[in-house]
């Protein structure tokens, strides 16, 4: 799924960069959409996983269950809100492609 992510944003960022208009001021201040939304995506991934880690080490004997309930609460509410905000991309892309042209 990363890397799937990580396409989608260099061909965002390759097509930005090509549609660029003569009267548009280059931007050089804070991060470009592609850099938010690849650091969003990468920082869901690390909590899925820190859940999994805790919940392994849980099933050796080597983490407190307060640690456990914690990071899979964390993953829980992550995965929910990634599914959230795919699901609305795609129903904005459904409407994207009813519009008229």
């Amino acid at each position: 799924m990363v890397a799937n992510v990580a396409n989608v944003i260099a061909a965002y960022a390759n097509t930005a960069s090509r549609t660029a208009g003569a009267g548009m001021a280059p931007r050089d201040e804070g991060p470009t959409f592609g850099e938010v939304l690849q650091e969003t995506a990468k920082s869901a991934v690390d909590t899925l996983r820190r859940g999994e880690t805790v919940t392994a080490l849980a099933a050796v004997g080597q983490a407190d269950l307060s640690d456990v309930v914690q990071a899979v609460s964390n993953a829980e509410v992550t995965l929910q809100t990634v599914t959230t905000v795919r699901d609305k991309v795609i129903t904005a892309y459904q409407e994207i492609l009813r519009m008229p042209i």
